[in-house]
């Protein structure tokens, strides 16, 4: 479950305002703002991954986490770029993406707001540096072994064994690792769509911006929740 907004009007409630009408001032003057980013390409994709550690510019560090969502569904930008023609699907990444911006600045914009879905964020206490981003099950996220799962089918601190033997961005071998749930996302649906935390800072947005991977996912749960014996 989360948080979604509408709005009073005058025949009720109507539909929240979006990427678009938010960032073109929609929410302006309300003294909600957390914090200024230089790069609106960075801020977007703190949206996807729907938690960070901004580092200030007097040194300080912050914290920003998921508060609530806009309501409206989610449109990444890799799958525009590709249904226009600009990127072909299969080398969609995040770095991808971010060097189409680089070179088509005067239409970031265009592409971002197609993604309706504007998340909201709240800021968190910075109690141990060291500690990633705090996940939506409310506990920092461990690189390596935090998974962000669909919400509506799987519970969070649900342990999953995932096998991606194509996957070699988190070591040298094929990807075999025991994962818990710890965070959700808008573009996160299915059974089987989850989305590893790599870590924080630049190396770390290297190898999640490359992962997308076919894997086998095991939920590991005890017996007396299942509602036949296993064999």
């Amino acid at each position: 479950p989360y948080l979604a907004f509408a709005r009073p009007a005058p025949d009720g409630l109507a539909e929240y305002f979006d990427r678009g009408a938010i960032e073109r001032g929609a929410l302006a003057g309300k003294g909600l703002e957390i914090a200024w980013l230089a790069d609106k390409v960075d801020a977007f994709f703190i949206h996807v991954q729907g938690a960070a550690r901004l580092k200030m510019t007097d040194g300080r560090l912050c914290r920003v986490t998921y508060a609530a969502k806009s309501g409206q569904r989610f449109t990444g930008p890799g799958k525009v770029l590709s249904e226009l023609g600009e990127i072909p699907l299969a080398k969609v990444t995040m770095q991808s993406i971010r060097a189409w911006f680089r070179a088509h600045p005067d239409r970031v914009d265009e592409i971002l707001w197609q993604n309706r879905s504007y998340i909201f964020f709240r800021e968190a206490a910075v109690d141990d540096a060291a500690l990633g981003p705090i996940a939506a099950a409310k506990v920092p996220l461990t690189p390596g072994r935090s998974v962000a799962v669909d919400r509506l089918l799987h519970t969070f601190g649900t342990p999953f064994y995932i096998d991606a033997p194509t996957l070699a961005a988190f070591g040298d071998g094929p990807f075999r690792r025991l994962m818990i749930a710890q965070d959700t996302g808008s573009a996160i649906t299915g059974p089987a769509r989850g989305d590893l935390f790599a870590g924080s800072g630049a190396a770390a947005g290297e190898i999640a911006g490359v992962v997308r991977n076919a894997a086998d996912f095991y939920a590991l749960i005890p017996r007396q929740l299942v509602s036949r014996p296993l064999p």
